[in-house]
Protein backbone atom coordinates (compact mmCIF):
# COMPACT_ATOMS: atom_id res chain seq x y z
CA UNK A 1 0.00 0.00 0.00
CA UNK A 2 1.33 3.44 -0.79
CA UNK A 3 1.95 6.15 1.43
CA UNK A 4 -1.40 7.98 0.59
CA UNK A 5 -3.35 5.18 1.76
CA UNK A 6 -6.02 7.06 4.20
CA UNK A 7 -5.93 6.35 7.91
CA UNK A 8 -8.69 8.87 8.85
CA UNK A 9 -11.21 6.48 7.97
CA UNK A 10 -15.13 6.61 8.72
CA UNK A 11 -14.67 3.37 11.08
CA UNK A 12 -11.50 4.36 11.86
CA UNK A 13 -12.62 7.54 13.56
CA UNK A 14 -15.89 6.02 15.22
CA UNK A 15 -13.69 3.37 16.81
CA UNK A 16 -11.24 5.82 18.12
CA UNK A 17 -13.74 8.15 19.80
CA UNK A 18 -15.31 5.19 21.73
CA UNK A 19 -12.14 3.97 23.26
CA UNK A 20 -11.33 7.81 24.08
CA UNK A 21 -14.79 7.29 25.86
CA UNK A 22 -13.74 4.19 27.65
CA UNK A 23 -10.52 5.62 28.64
CA UNK A 24 -12.09 8.25 29.63
CA UNK A 25 -14.60 6.61 31.92
CA UNK A 26 -11.92 4.33 33.03
CA UNK A 27 -9.51 7.32 34.07
CA UNK A 28 -12.05 9.54 35.58
CA UNK A 29 -13.77 6.56 37.81
CA UNK A 30 -9.59 5.14 39.07
CA UNK A 31 -8.43 7.97 40.76
CA UNK A 32 -12.08 9.11 42.20
CA UNK A 33 -12.80 5.75 43.48
CA UNK A 34 -9.98 5.22 46.04
CA UNK A 35 -11.05 8.72 47.64
CA UNK A 36 -14.78 7.57 47.57
CA UNK A 37 -13.94 3.97 48.86
CA UNK A 38 -11.53 5.48 51.82
CA UNK A 39 -14.30 8.98 52.54
CA UNK A 40 -17.36 6.91 52.07
CA UNK A 41 -16.74 3.52 52.57
CA UNK A 42 -14.43 3.67 55.37
CA UNK A 43 -11.66 0.94 53.33
CA UNK A 44 -7.78 0.92 54.12
CA UNK A 45 -5.37 2.44 51.53
CA UNK A 46 -4.50 -1.45 50.72
CA UNK A 47 -8.53 -1.76 50.32
CA UNK A 48 -8.35 1.13 47.88
CA UNK A 49 -6.02 0.43 46.04
CA UNK A 50 -7.83 -3.20 45.46
CA UNK A 51 -10.70 -1.35 45.00
CA UNK A 52 -8.93 0.58 41.74
CA UNK A 53 -6.69 -2.08 40.24
CA UNK A 54 -9.64 -4.69 40.45
CA UNK A 55 -11.13 -2.87 37.44
CA UNK A 56 -8.00 -3.67 35.77
CA UNK A 57 -8.46 -7.00 36.58
CA UNK A 58 -11.76 -7.65 35.62
CA UNK A 59 -10.48 -6.04 32.05
CA UNK A 60 -7.90 -8.18 31.57
CA UNK A 61 -10.18 -11.61 32.67
CA UNK A 62 -12.62 -10.05 29.75
CA UNK A 63 -9.66 -9.93 26.93
CA UNK A 64 -8.46 -13.52 28.14
CA UNK A 65 -11.76 -14.74 27.10
CA UNK A 66 -12.96 -12.16 24.35
CA UNK A 67 -10.97 -14.68 21.93
CA UNK A 68 -13.92 -17.24 22.60
CA UNK A 69 -16.91 -14.64 21.83
CA UNK A 70 -15.09 -13.10 19.11
CA UNK A 71 -15.01 -16.86 17.34
CA UNK A 72 -18.69 -17.73 18.06
CA UNK A 73 -20.95 -14.38 17.37
CA UNK A 74 -18.79 -12.06 15.58
CA UNK A 75 -16.99 -8.66 16.12
CA UNK A 76 -19.90 -6.18 16.55
CA UNK A 77 -21.90 -8.42 18.72
CA UNK A 78 -19.15 -8.91 21.19
CA UNK A 79 -18.22 -5.43 21.07
CA UNK A 80 -22.15 -4.36 21.49
CA UNK A 81 -22.66 -6.95 24.25
CA UNK A 82 -19.37 -5.96 26.06
CA UNK A 83 -20.77 -1.74 25.95
CA UNK A 84 -24.16 -2.58 26.86
CA UNK A 85 -22.57 -4.84 30.22
CA UNK A 86 -20.34 -1.42 30.48
CA UNK A 87 -23.46 0.45 30.72
CA UNK A 88 -25.36 -1.29 33.43
CA UNK A 89 -22.52 -1.92 36.16
CA UNK A 90 -22.07 1.68 35.52
CA UNK A 91 -25.53 2.17 37.00
CA UNK A 92 -24.19 0.35 40.14
CA UNK A 93 -21.81 3.24 41.44
CA UNK A 94 -25.58 4.98 42.15
CA UNK A 95 -25.89 2.52 45.23
CA UNK A 96 -24.44 2.86 48.17
CA UNK A 97 -22.52 -0.36 48.56
CA UNK A 98 -19.95 -2.01 51.43
CA UNK A 99 -16.36 -2.75 49.83
CA UNK A 100 -17.05 -6.32 48.94
CA UNK A 101 -20.12 -5.24 46.79
CA UNK A 102 -18.01 -2.36 45.36
CA UNK A 103 -15.20 -4.67 44.40
CA UNK A 104 -17.44 -6.96 42.80
CA UNK A 105 -19.21 -4.19 40.70
CA UNK A 106 -15.83 -3.02 39.70
CA UNK A 107 -14.26 -6.87 38.73
CA UNK A 108 -17.83 -6.83 36.11
CA UNK A 109 -17.36 -3.44 35.45
CA UNK A 110 -13.97 -4.04 34.01
CA UNK A 111 -14.80 -7.17 32.38
CA UNK A 112 -17.17 -5.55 30.48
CA UNK A 113 -14.59 -3.00 29.26
CA UNK A 114 -12.64 -5.47 28.86
CA UNK A 115 -14.29 -7.24 26.00
CA UNK A 116 -15.39 -3.91 24.13
CA UNK A 117 -12.20 -2.36 24.49
CA UNK A 118 -10.37 -5.51 23.15
CA UNK A 119 -12.91 -5.73 19.70
CA UNK A 120 -11.98 -2.25 19.08
CA UNK A 121 -8.31 -2.52 19.05
CA UNK A 122 -8.72 -5.51 16.64
CA UNK A 123 -10.70 -3.95 14.71
CA UNK A 124 -7.80 -1.04 14.48
CA UNK A 125 -5.08 -3.78 13.96
CA UNK A 126 -6.97 -4.85 10.89
CA UNK A 127 -8.18 -1.93 9.07
CA UNK A 128 -4.42 0.47 9.14
CA UNK A 129 -2.54 -0.16 6.22
CA UNK A 130 0.12 -2.29 7.05
CA UNK A 131 2.96 0.30 5.91
CA UNK A 132 1.48 2.86 8.45
CA UNK A 133 0.89 0.70 11.19
CA UNK A 134 2.97 2.49 13.27
CA UNK A 135 1.84 5.22 12.68
CA UNK A 136 -1.51 4.70 12.74
CA UNK A 137 -1.33 3.03 15.66
CA UNK A 138 0.15 5.68 16.98
CA UNK A 139 -2.52 8.00 16.10
CA UNK A 140 -5.29 5.41 17.55
CA UNK A 141 -3.72 5.42 20.73
CA UNK A 142 -4.01 9.48 21.16
CA UNK A 143 -7.64 8.64 21.85
CA UNK A 144 -6.27 7.10 24.84
CA UNK A 145 -3.96 9.78 25.35
CA UNK A 146 -6.89 12.27 25.40
CA UNK A 147 -8.93 9.73 27.84
CA UNK A 148 -5.70 9.34 30.05
CA UNK A 149 -5.54 13.51 30.52
CA UNK A 150 -9.35 15.03 30.11
CA UNK A 151 -10.64 11.89 32.52
CA UNK A 152 -8.45 11.99 35.29
CA UNK A 153 -8.89 16.21 35.03
CA UNK A 154 -12.28 15.85 35.26
CA UNK A 155 -12.69 13.32 37.76
CA UNK A 156 -10.59 15.43 40.10
CA UNK A 157 -11.95 18.99 39.55
CA UNK A 158 -16.12 17.13 39.97
CA UNK A 159 -14.52 15.47 42.94
CA UNK A 160 -13.54 18.95 44.81
CA UNK A 161 -16.77 20.72 43.60
CA UNK A 162 -19.62 18.69 42.50
CA UNK A 163 -19.22 15.61 44.46
CA UNK A 164 -19.22 11.89 44.03
CA UNK A 165 -22.69 11.17 42.75
CA UNK A 166 -22.11 14.20 39.85
CA UNK A 167 -19.45 11.58 38.38
CA UNK A 168 -21.17 8.86 38.36
CA UNK A 169 -23.98 10.04 36.23
CA UNK A 170 -21.34 11.55 34.19
CA UNK A 171 -19.57 8.07 33.36
CA UNK A 172 -23.07 6.79 32.85
CA UNK A 173 -23.78 9.25 30.22
CA UNK A 174 -20.60 8.29 28.52
CA UNK A 175 -21.27 4.89 28.84
CA UNK A 176 -24.51 5.33 26.83
CA UNK A 177 -22.83 7.13 24.44
CA UNK A 178 -20.22 4.38 23.79
CA UNK A 179 -23.19 2.21 23.09
CA UNK A 180 -24.73 4.49 20.72
CA UNK A 181 -21.81 5.36 18.42
CA UNK A 182 -21.04 1.53 18.46
CA UNK A 183 -24.12 1.21 16.31
CA UNK A 184 -22.85 2.99 13.65
CA UNK A 185 -19.77 1.35 13.09
CA UNK A 186 -19.65 -1.01 9.81
CA UNK A 187 -17.97 -3.95 10.83
CA UNK A 188 -18.96 -6.86 8.97
CA UNK A 189 -18.88 -10.49 10.83
CA UNK A 190 -16.86 -12.24 8.64
CA UNK A 191 -17.75 -16.33 8.51
CA UNK A 192 -14.43 -17.26 6.92
CA UNK A 193 -12.54 -15.84 9.51
CA UNK A 194 -13.49 -18.21 12.19
CA UNK A 195 -13.37 -20.87 9.73
CA UNK A 196 -9.82 -19.94 9.31
CA UNK A 197 -9.72 -19.98 12.83
CA UNK A 198 -10.74 -23.13 13.25
CA UNK A 199 -8.29 -24.38 10.22
CA UNK A 200 -5.65 -22.76 11.92
CA UNK A 201 -6.34 -24.66 15.15
CA UNK A 202 -6.82 -28.15 13.94
CA UNK A 203 -3.72 -27.95 12.09
CA UNK A 204 -1.12 -26.67 14.39
CA UNK A 205 -3.11 -28.10 17.41
CA UNK A 206 -2.01 -24.97 19.38
CA UNK A 207 -1.19 -25.68 22.97
CA UNK A 208 -4.04 -24.15 25.37
CA UNK A 209 -1.87 -20.80 26.42
CA UNK A 210 -1.90 -20.02 22.96
CA UNK A 211 -5.76 -19.81 22.57
CA UNK A 212 -5.51 -16.93 24.82
CA UNK A 213 -1.84 -15.45 24.78
CA UNK A 214 0.17 -14.62 21.46
CA UNK A 215 3.73 -15.72 22.00
CA UNK A 216 5.29 -13.30 19.88
CA UNK A 217 3.62 -10.27 21.89
CA UNK A 218 5.16 -11.95 25.01
CA UNK A 219 8.58 -10.10 24.88
CA UNK A 220 7.56 -6.83 24.17
CA UNK A 221 3.95 -7.42 26.49
CA UNK A 222 6.22 -8.70 29.80
CA UNK A 223 8.24 -5.09 29.10
CA UNK A 224 5.16 -3.18 29.19
CA UNK A 225 3.77 -5.12 32.72
CA UNK A 226 6.96 -3.49 34.59
CA UNK A 227 6.51 -0.16 32.81
CA UNK A 228 2.91 0.22 34.24
CA UNK A 229 3.51 -1.35 37.28
CA UNK A 230 5.97 1.75 37.56
CA UNK A 231 3.38 4.25 36.58
CA UNK A 232 0.16 2.73 38.39
CA UNK A 233 1.78 4.34 41.81
CA UNK A 234 1.62 7.85 39.70
CA UNK A 235 -1.98 7.03 38.60
CA UNK A 236 -3.51 5.66 41.94
CA UNK A 237 -2.18 7.81 44.35
CA UNK A 238 -1.06 11.28 42.63
CA UNK A 239 -4.31 12.66 44.58
CA UNK A 240 -3.00 11.69 47.73
CA UNK A 241 0.58 12.74 47.03
CA UNK A 242 -0.82 16.47 46.00
CA UNK A 243 -2.55 16.63 49.45
CA UNK A 244 0.54 15.63 51.12
CA UNK A 245 2.79 17.91 49.51
CA UNK A 246 -0.50 21.00 49.54
CA UNK A 247 -0.71 21.15 45.68
CA UNK A 248 -4.16 19.73 45.28
CA UNK A 249 -5.34 22.58 42.33
CA UNK A 250 -2.15 21.85 40.29
CA UNK A 251 -2.69 18.02 40.80
CA UNK A 252 -6.26 18.32 38.53
CA UNK A 253 -3.95 19.66 35.50
CA UNK A 254 -1.41 16.18 35.90
CA UNK A 255 -2.77 14.35 33.72
CA UNK A 256 -3.61 17.06 31.14
CA UNK A 257 -0.14 17.84 31.22
CA UNK A 258 0.78 14.34 30.71
CA UNK A 259 -1.75 14.52 27.55
CA UNK A 260 -0.26 17.81 26.02
CA UNK A 261 3.30 16.09 26.06
CA UNK A 262 2.28 12.90 23.87
CA UNK A 263 0.20 14.63 21.65
CA UNK A 264 3.44 17.09 21.06
CA UNK A 265 5.40 14.22 20.70
CA UNK A 266 3.13 11.69 18.86
CA UNK A 267 3.48 13.04 14.93
CA UNK A 268 7.28 12.60 15.84
CA UNK A 269 7.56 9.46 17.14
CA UNK A 270 5.09 7.35 15.16
CA UNK A 271 6.57 8.04 11.79
CA UNK A 272 10.34 7.63 13.05
CA UNK A 273 9.58 4.34 14.50
CA UNK A 274 8.02 2.97 11.42
CA UNK A 275 11.72 4.57 9.88
CA UNK A 276 14.42 3.99 12.59
CA UNK A 277 12.68 1.25 14.59
CA UNK A 278 11.98 1.19 18.15
CA UNK A 279 14.78 1.38 20.01
CA UNK A 280 15.59 5.23 19.12
CA UNK A 281 11.88 5.64 20.70
CA UNK A 282 12.35 3.34 24.02
CA UNK A 283 15.91 3.77 25.45
CA UNK A 284 15.15 7.56 25.74
CA UNK A 285 11.40 6.97 26.87
CA UNK A 286 12.55 4.58 29.88
CA UNK A 287 15.54 7.20 30.92
CA UNK A 288 12.93 10.54 30.66
CA UNK A 289 10.33 7.88 32.54
CA UNK A 290 13.06 7.25 35.30
CA UNK A 291 13.85 11.14 35.65
CA UNK A 292 10.24 11.99 35.81
CA UNK A 293 9.41 9.66 38.73
CA UNK A 294 12.54 10.73 40.39
CA UNK A 295 11.48 14.19 40.20
CA UNK A 296 7.98 13.80 41.49
CA UNK A 297 9.57 12.34 44.25
CA UNK A 298 11.09 15.53 45.06
CA UNK A 299 8.47 17.76 43.73
CA UNK A 300 7.43 20.80 45.93
CA UNK A 301 6.51 23.42 43.73
CA UNK A 302 3.62 23.53 41.12
CA UNK A 303 6.14 23.84 38.18
CA UNK A 304 7.78 20.87 39.24
CA UNK A 305 4.60 18.76 38.98
CA UNK A 306 3.58 19.33 36.06
CA UNK A 307 7.20 19.31 34.41
CA UNK A 308 6.62 15.86 36.18
CA UNK A 309 3.72 14.93 34.18
CA UNK A 310 5.69 16.49 30.90
CA UNK A 311 8.71 14.10 31.18
CA UNK A 312 5.80 11.56 32.01
CA UNK A 313 3.75 11.59 28.84
CA UNK A 314 7.17 11.40 27.16
CA UNK A 315 8.26 8.44 28.76
CA UNK A 316 5.70 6.19 29.95
CA UNK A 317 3.15 8.00 27.14
CA UNK A 318 5.64 6.38 24.06
CA UNK A 319 6.57 3.53 26.43
CA UNK A 320 2.61 2.59 25.59
CA UNK A 321 2.14 3.08 22.29
CA UNK A 322 5.20 1.80 20.75
CA UNK A 323 4.80 -1.22 22.98
CA UNK A 324 1.40 -1.85 21.54
CA UNK A 325 2.81 -1.54 18.02
CA UNK A 326 5.24 -3.80 18.34
CA UNK A 327 2.80 -6.70 20.01
CA UNK A 328 0.64 -5.74 16.93
CA UNK A 329 3.50 -6.21 14.04
CA UNK A 330 4.77 -8.69 15.72
CA UNK A 331 2.25 -11.58 14.42
CA UNK A 332 0.41 -12.38 11.49
CA UNK A 333 -2.95 -11.08 10.52
CA UNK A 334 -5.02 -13.67 11.54
CA UNK A 335 -3.45 -13.37 14.90
CA UNK A 336 -3.61 -9.91 15.77
CA UNK A 337 -6.70 -9.92 18.06
CA UNK A 338 -4.77 -12.52 20.17
CA UNK A 339 -1.40 -9.85 19.75
CA UNK A 340 -3.70 -6.90 20.95
CA UNK A 341 -5.17 -8.68 23.39
CA UNK A 342 -1.75 -10.01 25.04
CA UNK A 343 -0.70 -6.61 24.88
CA UNK A 344 -3.47 -5.05 27.14
CA UNK A 345 -3.61 -8.44 29.17
CA UNK A 346 -0.08 -7.68 30.43
CA UNK A 347 -0.58 -3.44 30.66
CA UNK A 348 -4.07 -4.52 32.78
CA UNK A 349 -2.56 -5.74 35.15
CA UNK A 350 0.18 -3.62 35.76
CA UNK A 351 -1.86 -1.26 36.13
CA UNK A 352 -4.43 -3.34 37.98
CA UNK A 353 -2.13 -5.14 40.36
CA UNK A 354 0.21 -2.52 41.22
CA UNK A 355 -1.83 -0.06 42.65
CA UNK A 356 -2.28 -3.18 45.72
CA UNK A 357 0.39 -3.80 46.21
CA UNK A 358 1.96 -0.46 46.31
CA UNK A 359 -0.83 0.04 48.42
CA UNK A 360 0.40 -2.45 51.04
CA UNK A 361 4.21 -1.09 50.20
CA UNK A 362 3.01 2.49 51.99
CA UNK A 363 2.84 1.00 54.85
CA UNK A 364 6.57 0.85 55.71
CA UNK A 365 7.66 4.36 52.98
CA UNK A 366 5.99 7.49 51.73
CA UNK A 367 4.88 8.74 48.74
CA UNK A 368 8.13 10.62 47.40
CA UNK A 369 10.27 7.19 48.80
CA UNK A 370 7.69 4.94 46.74
CA UNK A 371 8.47 7.37 43.73
CA UNK A 372 11.54 7.07 43.60
CA UNK A 373 11.97 3.35 44.35
CA UNK A 374 9.36 3.30 40.70
CA UNK A 375 12.23 5.74 39.00
CA UNK A 376 15.00 3.13 40.15
CA UNK A 377 12.45 0.25 39.16
CA UNK A 378 11.89 1.78 35.25
CA UNK A 379 16.05 2.18 35.22
CA UNK A 380 16.20 -1.09 35.48
CA UNK A 381 13.53 -1.73 32.86
CA UNK A 382 16.10 -0.48 29.91
CA UNK A 383 18.58 -4.07 30.91
CA UNK A 384 14.97 -6.12 30.52
CA UNK A 385 14.04 -4.36 27.60
CA UNK A 386 17.12 -5.17 26.05
CA UNK A 387 17.54 -8.74 27.50
CA UNK A 388 14.07 -9.47 25.92
CA UNK A 389 13.58 -7.52 22.60
CA UNK A 390 15.71 -4.51 22.15
CA UNK A 391 18.90 -6.39 20.80
CA UNK A 392 17.19 -8.25 18.32
CA UNK A 393 15.89 -5.16 16.86
CA UNK A 394 17.13 -4.11 13.30
CA UNK A 395 16.14 -0.72 11.62
CA UNK A 396 13.58 -1.11 8.66
CA UNK A 397 16.23 -0.18 6.10
CA UNK A 398 17.94 -2.90 7.85
CA UNK A 399 15.39 -5.81 7.79
CA UNK A 400 14.88 -4.89 3.74
CA UNK A 401 18.86 -4.81 2.60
Amino acid sequence: MSKDTPLWTRNFILVSSINFQLVLTFYLLVVVIVGYAVAELGASTAQAGLVSGLFIVGTLIGRLLVGKFLERFGRKTTMIVGLIGFLIFSGFYFIHLNVSALLLVRFLHGFMMGMASTVLGTIIAQILPPTRRGEGIGYYSMSSTLGTAIGPFLGIWMMLHVGYQAIFIVSSMIALSCLMVALLIRVPNLPQQSKTLETEVSVKKPNFISQFIEMKALPISLIMLLASICYSGVLSFINFYAKEIDLVETASFFFLMYAIAILFSRPFTGPLMDRKGENIIMYPAFMIMAFALYLLSQAHSSFTLLLCAGLLGLGYGNIQSVCQTVAVKSTTLDRMGFATSTFFIFLDAGLGFGPYFLGMALDYVDYAQLYMYSAIAALLCIGVYYVLHGHKVKTPAAKTA
